[in-house]
C-alpha cells in the first residue's frame, strides 16, 4: 500500500532525499517508451539505483512500481512495453535482493505476483521479451540464499504449477527453476566450505518438501504438451536425486518410469524391484515421500495380486524399521496404515496376514509415543521469541505494515535452520532483514545474537555439546575436503583434524572408503591436506617385492630421499629396528627372504629415515604373528612425536594403540571420538561389532551332523592323507610334498601360511576337488563335507535367475548333492572310461562282463559290498562285489561316487525338501526367509550370496565343515555370527584364514604350510574371551567347545591309539533274526542252490552267509 504521509525510508539516515512521485513517473515513462533495449535497460538500472540510495525496497511498494510492471507486461498491443517491463523487473531482481535483503519479502510475497509475471512472459511471442524474462528469473535465483529459495521462491513455483490456467512455456520455466534448485543442492567435489554448507541447507530443506513437490511434478509428467512432459521428467530426476540413500538410488529410474507410464503392470514391476532391495541406510523424509505413494497405491488397489500385496507389506516393514524420527514416521505412515490393516483383515494367504500384523506392530513402534517426540520448531514459535526480544530491547518497529510481511518470512527461515541444525546461520537470517525495520538500528545485532544463542543452546541441550578444541595440543592437519571414487561420493565436505602425537583409528563399514582416504593422502590428492614439503607423510605397506634380490641395506639406500644420509647412518637406524649389521647380519640378507613381520619393520625403518611426521598404516597387522604385533604396538606408543592414521580389522590392536577414533557417519561425514575403540563403543553401542565376535546382529545356526557308522569317538580319524604330493600341470616344483595328516569330528584346525604356499591345494586334496599326484586320500564312506571355496560365489553364479529356495531344491532334487558330481575326482577321465569298457572276470563260472554302474550297497563283514549292474544284462543278473575287490579292479571313482550318493542320501534322510523347511534353514543361517523365497540370487548382495552358499553346503547335515578364507567374503557382523555357529557346531572344522582374532577364537590346532611342507602344532586352548557372550574368567562358553574346540587332541596327530593302521570302519552288529527272516533266508539259499545246479559244470557253489542282503 502507498504510504499516505511520506515515502518510508529503509536505508541509513544520511541517505539522499526520496524522489518524488513525478521523478519516478518520469523514470517509468523513459523505461516504457525507450526505442532501444539498451536505453530501457539503462533507465531501469538508474531507477533501481535511485531507490536503493534513498527509500530502499519500500519504494517498490510506495511508488507502485510492481503494479506498473505487471500492467505493462499485460499490454498485448505493445511489444515494446512488454519488453521494457521485463527489463525493469530483471533489474529489480538483480539489484535489490543482493543489496537489501528486505526486498525479498516484497518481491516474493504471494500477492506481489512478480515471479508469476516473469514466468508468464516466457510465453511471449517476442524473443526479446522471453530473453529479458529469463534473465530476470536467473538473476533472482542467483541472489537468494538457500533458506530464501525454500521459504520464498519454492512456494511461488508450486502455486504457479498448481494453476489450471496459464501458458505451457511458463509451466516449463517453473519446472526448470525447480530442477535448477534441486541441482544446486547436489553434493559435489571442489566447492568451498561456504558453498558446501549452502548445499547442505538447501538439500535438507528441499528434501523435506518432497511430499508436496513429487505429486505436482508427477502431474506434469502426464501433460498433453510434449515439452512440459519432457521437462517434468527431467525435473523429477533432479528432485529425486535429493535422496542421499544408496539403497533406493538404483531403483529411482524405474520408479520415475512407473510415474510416467502408470499401469498395474508397471506398479507391480516397481514393487517387485523394491522388494528385492536390501534396506540398510537410515530412512528419512525424502525416501518416504518418494515411496509412500507407490506403496499406498499398491495396498489400496482391490485387484492387487496376493504376491504383490505381500511384497508391499514387506517393503513397508523394512522401511519402517529404519525410520529413526517419530515425526517423519507420523507424517507418512498413517497413509499406509489403512492399507496394511486391510491386508491383515482380508488377505487370503495366512503368511501374508501374518506379515501384515508384524508390519503394523513395527509401524506403531516407529511412530512412538508422545514422550519420544522432539517437536519441530514452528514459525509461530520463532515469531513469539522475536517479539519477546524486540520488546526486551525496547525496540520499536518503524514500518508495521512491512514488518507484518517480513516477520513470517524471517521466522520461517530461522525455523528451517534450527530444525536442520544449521544454528550458526541464524544471525544472517535475522540481522539483514531487521536492519531497516527497527527505529534504533543499533538493536539489530543484540536481538539477532540473542535469538541465535537461544537456538544454539537449545541444540546443545537436545544433541549434546560438541567437542571443544584441545588446549595446548599442536594441530598439524585441519583439512576440509570431499572424497569421491569411481563416480561415487564417499565423503562430502567433511573435516579431518590431526593433532601431533595422536594415533587415530579409522572405522567404518566395508566400502565406506577408508583405504581410499589413505591412498588419497599418500598420493597428495586430498584437498586441504598439507603437502609433503610442509608435513612429511609416509604410507607404510609391504612394497619390497620388486627388489627382492638385493640386500636390505642396498634396498633402503636406493631410495632417493634416504640415500644422501649415507650408509653408516642408514645402518645405525636399521640396527635399532633389529636388522643387525655386518656380513653375516640381517642387513645383508635379501629383501625377498623377509617374513611379513620383518617387512613391516623394514617399512617403519624407511619411514623413520624419511623423518615421517604422519604414518598411514593400512591393515598393518596382516600376516604378523603375535610377537611382531606386540612390537608394532610398542613402537607406535613409544614415539609420541609421530602421528598415525590406522585402518585395521584387528580390534585388539586398535584398542591397544589408538588415542582417537574417526568414524564414517551415515551422512558421508567423518566424526572424531576421543579415546580408544572401547571408549568409542561405550558412546556408540551399535559399533560393538568392531570389538567382539558377536552374533547379535547376524545369527547362524548350523544343523547337527548325522551319525557316522563305526565312529564312537570324537577323536577317531574320519579323513586321512598319507604321503600325498601334488604338482600343478607344467610346474617344475611340487605344490605339496609328502603330506600326511588326518581329521576327526572334534577337529578345529586352522591352515596358516603365506600366499601361494599351497593352503587351498591342501583343502582341495582333502575334499576331493583335486586328485593327488602321489599318495592316497582316504575318508569314511559315509562322510559328508560342507565346502565353501575361497571364491565362494562360484557355487551360485550359474543360478542367478533362481531364488535361493529354488537353488537348494535344484541342488538336492535327486536325493544327493549335484555339485559333488562336478568335482574333478568324480568326473570320469579317458582312463576311467577305458577301465569301464574292460570285461571283468569274477571267476564265478560266468563269462567276463562289463560294469555299467553301482545300484546298491550293503554291509559286508567289516566293510561294504556293492550291487553291480552289468552292461547289457537284466537286473536279475546283478552281482554283489566287495569294496576291496572293486578298488583293486580300478573302479575307485565309481565307488566314491556311490559312497557320496549314499552319504548325502543318509544326511537328507533328516530333511524334507519342501519350501517351508528350506525357508527355515535359510533363516537359521542369517538369510531372511522373504529374501530366500522371493528374491532372485542375481539381485542379492555379495554377503547374502555367501549365506546362500553356506546354506547349500549345510543342507545335508555335513560332518566336516571346510572354509577357505571366510574372512574375505563376510562383513564383521556376519563373521561374528559365523564364529559363534562354528563354536557350537558338533562336527569337525578346518579353515584357512589370516585373521588371527578369528583363528585364535576357534582353532585349537594349526597346520603351517610353507615351501610345500605341512607342520602340525596344537595350541593350549582357544581364546574364548574374543566372543561377546563369554563370561569373564571363563575358558569354556559351551558344551560344544568343551568337547571339541578345547580338546588339545582335537586331531589324530596327537592321538596314539587311533592314529595308526588302515582307515577301516566296523559295520553295525546284526540283530538276532526273527522266524520270518529265517524262513526268507532259507528260501534265498534254496533258490541260489537251484541256480547253481543249473549252472555250467565246474561253477563253484556260492557261499551261504548271514551277511547278505535281504
Amino acid at each position: 500500500m502507498p504510504h499516505h504521509v511520506s515515502p518510508p525510508t529503509v536505508v541509513s539516515d544520511g541517505a539522499p532525499p526520496a524522489p518524488s512521485k513525478e521523478d519516478v513517473a518520469a523514470f517509468l515513462n523513459t523505461i516504457f517508451t525507450a526505442q532501444t533495449s539498451a536505453a530501457s535497460i539503462d533507465a531501469s538500472y538508474g531507477l533501481c539505483e535511485v531507490l536503493l540510495g534513498s527509500v530502499g525496497s519500500a519504494g517498490l511498494q510506495y511508488y507502485g512500481i510492481l503494479d506498473e510492471v505487471k500492467k505493462a507486461a499485460a499490454d498485448k498491443k505493445s511489444g515494446l512495453r512488454r519488453e521494457s517491463s521485463q527489463n525493469l523487473l530483471g533489474a529489480i531482481f538483480e539489484r535489490f535482493p543482493a543489496r537489501q535483503r528486505l526486498s525479498e519479502v516484497l518481491l516474493l510475497a504471494p500477492t506481489a505476483g512478480a515471479v508469476a509475471c516473469a514466468l508468464d512472459a516466457l510465453a511471449d511471442k517476442g524473443s526479446v521479451v522471453r530473453e529479458a524474462a529469463q534473465y530476470g528469473l536467473d538473476a533472482l535465483f542467483a541472489s537468494l540464499s538457500a533458506e530464501a529459495l525454500v521459504t520464498g521462491l519454492l512456494p511461488l513455483l508450486t502455486d504457479y504449477l498448481s494453476r489450471k490456467t496459464g501458458k505451457w512455456q511458463g509451466t516449463v520455466g517453473a519446472y526448470q527453476m525447480l530442477q535448477k534448485m534441486a541441482d544446486k543442492a547436489q553434493m559435489t567435489v571442489g566447492c568451498t566450505k561456504e558453498e558446501a554448507l549452502e548445499k547442505d541447507v538447501l538439500r535438507e530443506a528441499m528434501g523435506a518438501k518432497l511430499a508436496t513437490l513429487i505429486p505436482i511434478v508427477e502431474g506434469g509428467m502426464h501433460d498433453l504438451k510434449a515439452e512440459v512432459e519432457k521437462q517434468a521428467v527431467r525435473t523429477m530426476t533432479s528432485i529425486t536425486a535429493l535422496l542421499s540413500n544408496d539403497d533406493v538410488a538404483p531403483r529411482i529410474p524405474l520408479l520415475i518410469d512407473t510415474m510416467q507410464h502408470p499401469s498395474a503392470q508397471s506398479l507391480q514391476k516397481a514393487i517387485h524391484a523394491l522388494s528385492m532391495t536390501t534396506f540398510v541406510a537410515v530412512v528419512t523424509s525424502p525416501v518416504l515421500a518418494l515411496l509412500t505413494p507407490f506403496l499406498e497405491r499398491s495396498l489400496n488397489t482391490p485387484t492387487t495380486p496376493q504376491e504383490v500385496l505381500r511384497q508391499s507389506v514387506v517393503i513397508v516393514e523394512n522401511l519402517t524399521k529404519l525410520v529413526h524420527d517419530p515425526i517423519e514416521a507420523r507424517t507418512f505412515l498413517p497413509k499406509l496404515i489403512p492399507g496394511v490393516k486391510a491386508v491383515c483383515d482380508r488377505a487370503s494367504l495366512p503368511e501374508v496376514r501374518e506379515i501384515g500384523e508384524r508390519a503394523l506392530a513395527t509401524m506403531q513402534k516407529a511412530m512412538g509415543n508422545d514422550q519420544d517426540i522432539v517437536a519441530r520448531l514452528t514459525t509461530d514459535d520463532v515469531a513469539k521469541l522475536l517479539d519477546e526480544q524486540i520488546q526486551k530491547n525496547n525496540g520499536l518497529v518503524a514500518y508495521p505494515d512491512i514488518f507484518k510481511l517480513a516477520k513470517p518470512y524471517i521466522c520461517d527461515m530461522v525455523a528451517t535452520d534450527a530444525n536442520y541444525r544449521f544454528v550458526n546461520r541464524i544471525f544472517d537470517r535475522i540481522a539483514p532483514y531487521l536492519a531497516n525495520l527497527l527505529i534504533n538500528a543499533e538493536l539489530v545485532q543484540p536481538i539477532a545474537e540473542a535469538i541465535q544463542t537461544h537456538f544454539v543452546e537449545e541444540d546443545e541441550r537436545r544433541y549434546g555439546v560438541p567437542e571443544k578444541e584441545d588446549d595446548g595440543e599442536i594441530e598439524i592437519v585441519n583439512a576440509d575436503f570431499s572424497l569421491a571414487y569411481g563416480g561415487m561420493l564417499l565423503l562430502s565436505h567433511t573435516n579431518l583434524r590431526l593433532l601431533k602425537g595422536h594415533r587415530y583409528g579409522l572405522c567404518g563399514r566395508n566400502g565406506a572408503g577408508k583405504s581410499t582416504l589413505m591412498r588419497s593422502i599418500a598420493n597428495g590428492k586430498l584437498e586441504g591436506f598439507p603437502s609433503q614439503d610442509v608435513l612429511r607423510t609416509c604410507y607404510v605397506e609391504h612394497n619390497q617385492g620388486e627388489d627382492a634380490d638385493i640386500s636390505i641395506l642396498e634396498f633402503v639406500a636406493k631410495d632417493p630421499e634416504i640415500g644422501p644420509q649415507g650408509n653408516e647412518h642408514i645402518s645405525e637406524v636399521l640396527t635399532e629396528f633389529g636388522f643387525t649389521a655386518g656380513p653375516e647380519g640381517r642387513q645383508s640378507h635379501k629383501v625377498g627372504s623377509l617374513s611379513g613381520g620383518w617387512k613391516m619393520k623394514l617399512a617403519l625403518a624407511r619411514a623413520m629415515l624419511k623423518k615421517a611426521d604422519v604414518l598411514l598404516l593400512d591393515e598393518p597387522t596382516n600376516h604378523l604373528d603375535v610377537a611382531n604385533i606386540a612390537w608394532l604396538e610398542n613402537y607406535l606408543k613409544t614415539h609420541p612425536d609421530i602421528t598415525s592414521l590406522i585402518v585395521s580389522h584387528d580390534s585388539g590392536f586398535l584398542d591397544n594403540v589408538t588415542t582417537d577414533i574417526y568414524h564414517y557417519e551415515p551422512n558421508k561425514k567423518l566424526a572424531c571420538y576421543k579415546g580408544n575403540l572401547a571408549a568409542f563403543v561405550k558412546l556408540r553401542p551399535e559399533a560393538k561389532s568392531y570389538y567382539t565376535l558377536s552374533a547379535s546382529q547376524v545369527q547362524f545356526k548350523f544343523p547337527p551332523p548325522g551319525i557316522l557308522s563305526g565312529i564312537k569317538s570324537m577323536t577317531r580319524a574320519i579323513i586321512r592323507m598319507t604321503n600325498v604330493s601334488y604338482t600343478y600341470p607344467k610346474a617344475t616344483k611340487p605344490s605339496l610334498q609328502d603330506v600326511s595328516c588326518q581329521l576327526t569330528l572334534s577337529s578345529r584346525v586352522a591352515i596358516i601360511g603365506p600366499n601361494g604356499a599351497g593352503k587351498s591345494t591342501l583343502i582341495k586334496l582333502l575334499t576331493g576337488e583335486t586328485i593327488p599326484s602321489t599318495g592316497k586320500v582316504e575318508k569314511h564312506p559315509n562322510l559328508r563335507i560342507g565346502y565353501i571355496k575361497q571364491h565362494a560365489l562360484e557355487h551360485v553364479e550359474m543360478h542367478l535367475e533362481k531364488t535361493p529356495n529354488q537353488y537348494l531344491q535344484w541342488r538336492y532334487q535327486h536325493g544327493d548333492d549335484r555339485e559333488v558330481h562336478m568335482k574333478q575326482t568324480r568326473v570320469l577321465s579317458d582312463k576311467d572310461r577305458e577301465q569301464m569298457d574292460k570285461p571283468v572276470d569274477l571267476k564265478d563260472g560266468k563269462a567276463p562282463r562289463q560294469v555299467e554302474l553301482l545300484v546298491g550297497r550293503q554291509k559286508y563283514k567289516k566293510t561294504f559290498q556293492y550291487e553291480v549292474k552289468w552292461r547289457g544284462l537284466m537286473p536279475k543278473h546283478n552281482t554283489m562285489i566287495s569294496r576291496e575287490t572293486l578298488l583293486e579292479l580300478g573302479f575307485d571313482k565309481l565307488v566314491q561316487e556311490f559312497d557320496d550318493h549314499e552319504a548325502s542320501r543318509e544326511g537328507l534322510g533328516y530333511r524334507e525338501l519342501q519350501p517351508a523347511v528350506i525357508s527355515k534353514h535359510f533363516e537359521d543361517l542369517g538369510l531372511d526367509p522373504e529374501i530366500a523365497n522371493h528374491n532372485e540370487i542375481g539381485s542379492l548382495s555379495g554377503g547374502q550370496k555367501v549365506k546362500v552358499v553356506i546354506a547349500g553346503a549345510m543342507w545335508n547335515n555335513p560332518h566336516m565343515l571346510v572354509l577357505d578364507e571366510p574372512t574375505n567374503f563376510l562383513d564383521r557382523d556376519s563373521l561374528g555370527g559365523l564364529a559363534v555357529a562354528i563354536r557350537e557346531f558338533k562336527g569337525g572344522v578346518i579353515l584357512i584364514s589370516h585373521n588371527e582374532e578369528f583363528v585364535g577364537a576357534l582353532c585349537s590346532e594349526q597346520w603351517h604350510v610353507n615351501d610345500g611342507r605341512v607342520a602340525q602344532r596344537g595350541n593350549a586352548a582357544v581364546d574364548l574371551g574374543r566372543f561377546e557372550d563369554s563370561r569373564p574368567g571363563s575358558t569354556v562358553a559351551s558344551t560344544a567347545v568343551s568337547t571339541a574346540a578345547n580338546s588339545v587332541v582335537s586331531s589324530a596327530v596327537n592321538s596314539g591309539a587311533e592314529d595308526n593302521g588302515e582307515l577301516k570302519f566296523k559295520a553295525r552288529k546284526k540283530k538276532k533274526m526273527t522266524k520270518k527272516e529265517l524262513k526268507e533266508r532259507e528260501v534265498r539259499r534254496r533258490l541260489r542252490h537251484i541256480e547253481w545246479l543249473n549252472s555250467p559244470k565246474g561253477t563253484p557253489h556260492p557261499p551261504d552267509t548271514d551277511d547278505e542282503a535281504e
